[in-house]
This record gives C-alpha cells, structure tokens and sequence, in this order.
C-alpha cells in the first residue's frame, strides 16, 4: 500500500494513552538492560521493549528512552546487556524500573563483557555490542549484536512476562494444547 494511501485511510494518530493500553494487552517478557559508562559506573533499567531481529550475525533490538543514562552509557561503551528476567524477579524488574539511584547495591551482580550481569535475576544473559541506532519519537532503537550469551538457570527458563498491567509466569510444561486451542497455565506474580 502506498503513502499516499495510508495517509487518506488513516487521517489522524492514535494518541498516547489508547497506544499505551493496547500495547499492554499484548504480553511480553521482561529484561533488565545494563551497560558500564565510560567512568565504569553501572547503569541499568527494565526493558520490555526488546525483540530478535536477525540470526545471522544474531541481532536484537531494544528501544530505550531517549533521556536514559542508561542508554547514554550503551552508546558511550557500545555495548551492553539484555538480563532475561526468570519469573522470581519481579523485585529486580520493580527495583530497575524504579530509577532507585543505589540499585545496584540493592541487587546482586557481577560485571560482565558487556554490562552487569544480574546474577540472582536473570535465567539468561546476552551480552551485546551495539550495531546501529534508529531515533523513533521519543525512544532510541538499538541494535545489538549478540556477542555471547549465558544461561544462568538449570533446566528449562521460567521467564517473568509482563501484560495487561501485571506480572506473569508461564509453566513451561503447560503449554498451549495445539489441539483445542486450549491455553496452558498462566500465574499472576
């Protein structure tokens, strides 16, 4: 469909609050993305925002506020790490989401190659080097290019999702039944 199209179709722009509910009904895991700045002071904040994007290099995206620290660090070091939040971390995502300045004295962590690693959160790590970088609005996307990663849980990962306004947890020996259609177990953290 062309511009010109679309435009004549679609007159005007959703605004922010229609945008932000329809955006929380569709659920998603939570990640805590980290990087070093260039003094070596840790920055970190809760990212649901984030998506594959290729498997050959492995990329990822995340998309972070424009005004960040965190994201001033990412691009000032090129580098940083995505903590795929396991589903006993909703304090981690609480905490990282908050813009607590001491958060992290609060949580255990280790430096990684590519930022702090959440060592009690996270059921996996990737540490990336950024790619690329798009300004849409008042968000900055950034491309990672996956360098390493580190699964830091035995057995299957129990990730924390979040999804119409609350923290989940999927059963991963659940699932959805492909037969009936039929959803496994989902758990309200």
């Amino acid at each position: 469909m062309s511009e010109h199209v679309m435009d004549s179709v679609i007159p005007q722009m959703a605004n922010p609050v229609e945008f932000r509910s329809l955006m929380a009904a569709l659920p998603a895991g939570v990640a805590v993305v980290t990087a070093t700045d260039t003094d070596g002071k840790p920055w970190g904040m809760t990212c649901s925002s984030l998506a594959s994007v290729a498997l050959d290099p492995p990329t990822l995206l995340i998309c972070l506020r424009g005004a960040s620290p965190t994201l001033d660090a990412a691009l000032s070091s090129k580098a940083f790490a995505v903590n795929l939040l396991h589903d006993e971390a909703r304090a981690a995502a609480d905490l990282f989401a908050s813009g607590d300045p001491d958060r992290f004295d609060r949580v255990p962590w280790i430096e990684g190659a590519s930022g702090p690693h959440l060592i009690e959160s996270a059921h996996a790590v990737a540490d990336c080097q950024v790619a690329g970088t798009v300004q849409v609005g008042d968000h900055t996307v950034v491309f990672g290019e996956v360098r390493r990663i580190e699964s830091r849980q035995e057995g299957p990962p129990r990730p924390l999702l979040y999804g119409l306004r609350q923290y989940w947890s999927l059963d991963p020996a659940d699932p959805v039944d492909p037969e009936r259609g039929k959803p496994g177990s989902a758990q309200r953290r």
